[in-house]
């Protein structure tokens, strides 16, 4: 069985293979030609020719039908995990004659799916057909293939032929970012970040890096992270910082400890952590940049989705862990807490084998996640409960 498959792909790529029908009139000519030659009957030689002349025809044409097809592909937008990716393929028609009864299959990455198959009718001379499918994703990532399939059995399905060609796709599927409402771990190191100071005395505001000017009401949109409570509760209203910029302020860095061996749920878990935080603080007005073991320290949303969407487990370290800023460490390695810059925080996926001492260390705030518990409400818990 597997030798005649590989034998029938090896004819549909090079020439082309008879369909079901092929092989019907295959045994019916040579069933002609076996009762032509015991009974010398000349009607009989005459079916049998016209059957074969038949077969040569219907295998030659064919593959001549997909002479002269180019395909092209655009480029797939990202998309987030559980989106669907947006897929669209031209198919050029360079010659003088239609092509009719024509299959193109995507050959996905298996990771991604199945392969896609589509039937299209007729393409006019000179002309070109647009096919567009949109195919779901489940988990984020970065798939690449090369391969779409032109197959056709025109005109009379006797044979088959297949032509591949090069068709490069690489789609981008992002990590989920979770709409955090509050998150103590970021908003905290945030106000212990205010309270250090410049050399001239003035409270040095990190998140938008300046000084504090003067004190205004609340407005509506204000990061509550800028509220002076102490102030606040002198005027029994919210009063709000308000900075002046200057160079040189502190930074978070998120940072995943990518070069361990994780648990797949849980470095899956990790990593839709580390772009929720990245553009929480963002939102917050913080300057925050990501850090992995193989990228080292990047900023900008479309490079830090691309990097958490490429990263995996036990990546080859290739830069250092960062010990100049606060970190918020992501690991399910308690062991690598120990060294923390000054003013860290760590989130730890907790590994049940591990001795309930080692789970927590309580020279920086952090949290310790369970796999099973939704992760949102874990990363919007007060650092107190821990």
């Amino acid at each position: 069985m597997k030798i005649t498959k590989n034998l029938t792909n090896w004819l549909e790529l090079r020439a082309s293979s008879p369909a079901y029908g092929g092989w019907v009139l295959i045994g019916i000519t040579i069933s002609f030609f076996g009762a032509a030659v015991n009974t010398m009957a000349g009607w009989l030689y005459v079916i049998s020719g016209v059957s074969l002349a038949l077969l040569g025809i219907a295998s030659v044409l064919p593959p001549r039908s997909l002479f002269g097809l180019v395909v092209k592909r655009r480029t797939i937008q990202p998309v987030s995990a559980g989106e669907e990716l947006t897929i669209e393929l031209e198919i050029h028609n360079h010659k003088q004659q239609p092509v009719t009864d024509l299959q193109v299959e995507d050959i996905l990455p298996f990771v991604l799916g199945k392969p896609v198959k589509n039937a299209i009718a007729t393409i006019q001379p000179q002309s070109s057909y647009s096919w567009v499918y949109f195919h779901p994703t489940q988990q984020r990532g970065i798939y690449r293939w090369q391969t779409t399939e032109l197959g056709t059995g025109a005109p009379w399905g006797l044979f088959w032929s297949r032509r591949p060609q090069d068709c490069a796709a690489r789609a981008i599927v992002y990590p989920t970012v979770l709409p955090l409402t509050t998150c103590p771990l970021v908003d905290e190191m945030g106000q212990e970040d205010s309270q250090r100071g410049d050399p001239r005395g003035r409270p040095l505001q990190t998140a938008t890096t300046g000084l504090v000017r003067s004190l205004r009401p609340y407005r509506i949109g204000d990061p509550t992270r800028l509220i002076h409570w102490r102030t606040s509760a002198r005027y029994g209203e919210l009063r709000v910082r308000e900075l002046e910029l200057i160079t040189g302020g502190q930074e978070i860095i998120i940072a995943l400890d990518s070069a361990a061996d994780w648990q797949a749920e849980q470095f899956e878990q990790a990593v839709i952590a580390a772009a929720s935080l990245y553009f929480y603080a963002q939102r917050q007005q913080l300057q925050v940049q990501l850090w992995t073991a193989a990228t080292g320290l990047v900023k900008g949303d479309t490079v830090v989705l691309e990097t958490l969407a490429a990263t995996n487990a036990l990546e080859d370290s290739n830069t250092p862990v960062p010990e100049t800023y606060p970190l918020i460490w992501l690991t399910q390695n308690p062991l690598t807490m120990t060294s923390l810059p000054l003013g860290s925080r760590w989130l730890l996926w907790q590994d049940m084998s591990s001795p309930p001492t080692q789970m927590v260390n309580r020279d920086y705030p952090g949290i310790v996640l369970q796999s099973e518990q939704p992760l949102q409400p874990q990363l919007q818990k007060p650092l107190g409960l821990l």
